[in-house]
């Protein structure tokens, strides 16, 4: 599985609307074969900034997403709202998704 974590620092100006804007991308991916997951957040410490997690069953699968018309797409109009380039995680890890933590259950 490919695991990819991006931090996305959003002008500040523009940061309240920044899951409205990226919800077609967000709802596009989730829709792609191969994807396993696309979760955004956001930091309590620094409102302007995002976290996207994502992962894609193969290599190929994430090749499929960066040649994706609704990923060119973001990437153009992304740039007039980030602050400054994302910082990015990118890994192929064992596993086909989440796994559950094994020191924590609910009482």
């Amino acid at each position: 599985m490919i695991f990819i974590a991006v931090k996305f620092t959003v002008r500040p100006e523009r940061s309240e609307e920044w899951l409205s804007l990226v919800d077609d991308f967000t709802q596009a991916t989730r829709q792609e074969p191969g994807n396993v997951f696309f979760e955004w957040s956001r930091s309590v410490d620094t409102p302007n900034q995002f976290v996207l997690l994502e992962a894609f069953a193969s290599s190929a699968a994430g090749e499929t997403h960066v040649g994706s018309e609704h990923f060119k797409t973001a990437m153009a109009w992304m740039p007039e709202v980030i602050a400054k380039t994302p910082e990015i995680i990118n890994v192929e890890v064992p596993g086909e998704g989440w796994s559950q933590m094994a020191e924590l259950t609910p009482a």
